[in-house]
């Protein structure tokens, strides 16, 4: 069995959680001795793919001569969105990190005539243009790969997957790590939403990634429900124990947020709850680490509260520093206000930190050793933090069940499940 699957990111260039997702399914589905040809826009260099065919799409050439591009360019426009489209990165942290990068970030915007496209594999003002340039990109990928099927992960990859599909016939499987609902909320942007509904339309299945985004991707896009169906996300075992060990340099409980500083996140509510929770112990710190569109507002916030010195804003962090933030952490905290998922809760019950989550999260589907609270009950979510640090039995409890439920919770299992699905297309063939 041979799949073609669209990315947008790959290991060890991401930004969030669907790049960490999407390498874990990858390699929970080579487990399972699926062959995968992986396709991302933009390759650095220095991705460790292992047994997975790692195809850069910027080393595509096309022919825009060929009918199938000329029909496919008429239908083409190219719009300038602003940030807030952009699921991981601001529009600023965007063009830093291509100032920053010298690993090839630099695009070479040329003309749409131009026989390559280099993508610049990131998030910015020209996100939908290089979508919609990448879909153009993935019908020569897909004529010139043989392959059972195909599946794309998120929106960013859709309309990829829906033209594959178009050009040789094979079965479509879509993949729903977050709706324009989660990121945006009722204020969605139609031009995305159209994407993700044409996407999950032209699939044969969708995979939801909780049974919370399965109900959204029926209810609100009119989905029929026999063809999405619920798989779990699991997280990756730690690389080493060592990382676990971080030596702590101060004597105060230290409680921490870990993700995009966005709406969808709900950073607001983890500043208002340590506020309360400092008005009845000042021996805490409070860490919120992570990047995005709402940082400033946050900065702005806490010094107002009056409470900058109990609190650290650290940037966007990943690999070994988030390994190294869990191991300094008391307690970790996800006031998420759409969650489609959420897999750090889980990263941070493998180092033994307790945590607390919103209900409003897939996560809570899976998690029965973790303190779930609704995002926007401030109080509940401060009474649950000094809870933890203040009652040792209670941490300790979550530690030791925590970490056992955890480690049940494996991309293997995920693996196992998509790859039923696949078999479900090849009999059916």
């Amino acid at each position: 069995m041979k799949v073609l699957m669209f990315g947008w990111e790959f290991p060890p260039h991401i930004s969030g959680g669907l790049g960490t997702a999407s390498y874990g399914l990858t390699k929970a589905l080579l487990k399972c001795g699926v062959d995968l040809i992986f396709v991302v826009p933009k390759a650095y260099g220095d991705e460790k793919p292992g047994s997975i065919r790692l195809v850069n799409a910027s080393d595509i050439s096309i022919d825009i001569q060929d009918e199938v591009f000329k029909e496919y360019l008429d239908k083409m426009s190219y719009l300038e969105v602003d940030s807030q489209l952009v699921p991981y990165a601001t529009e600023e942290e965007y063009f830093r990190i291509i100032e920053n990068t010298q690993k090839g970030f630099t695009a070479e915007k040329g003309s749409i005539h131009s026989s390559k496209f280099e993508f610049s594999g990131g998030y910015g003002k020209n996100l939908l243009e290089e979508v919609k340039r990448y879909a153009m990109v993935a019908v020569s990928i897909a004529r010139e790969h043989d392959f059972d099927l195909i599946h794309s992960h998120d929106w960013l990859t859709y309309m990829a997957g829906k033209e594959a599909k178009r050009i040789t016939g094979k079965p479509l499987v879509v993949h729903m790590h977050a709706t324009e609902f989660d990121r945006s909320g009722e204020s969605v942007n139609k031009q995305v939403y159209n994407i993700e509904r044409a996407g999950m339309e032209a699939a044969d299945k969708v995979i939801a990634v909780s049974h919370m985004t399965r109900s959204i991707v029926i209810n609100r896009y009119g989905i029929h429900p026999d063809k999405v169906v619920t798989v779990h996300n699991g997280v990756e075992p730690p690389q080493t124990e060592k990382d676990l060990e971080i030596k702590r340099h101060l004597d105060e409980k230290i409680v921490t947020f870990l993700g995009r500083i966005t709406f969808q996140k709900g950073p607001e509510y983890f500043i208002e709850a340590a506020y309360k929770v400092l008005q009845r112990d000042d021996n805490v710190r409070f860490v919120m680490a992570g990047s995005g569109d709402m940082l400033n507002k946050m900065i702005r916030r806490v010094a107002k509260l009056g409470i900058s010195n109990k609190f650290h804003f650290t940037g966007f962090l990943k690999g070994d520093d988030v390994d190294k933030m869990f191991a300094i952490s008391d307690v970790y905290v996800m006031p998420s206000v759409s969650e489609p998922f959420g897999i750090s809760p889980l990263e941070a019950m493998r180092s033994n930190v307790p945590v607390i989550i919103s209900k409003q999260s897939g996560v809570a589907e899976v998690l029965k050793h973790a303190i779930k609270v609704d995002f926007w009950d401030i109080d509940a979510m401060a009474d649950a933090i000094y809870g933890l640090l203040h009652y040792n039995a209670l941490p300790e409890t979550f530690k030791k069940y925590g970490k056992e439920e955890v480690d049940n919770i494996k991309w293997d299992q995920a693996g196992e499940k998509v790859k039923e699905i696949y078999q479900e297309f090849l009999r059916q063939s």
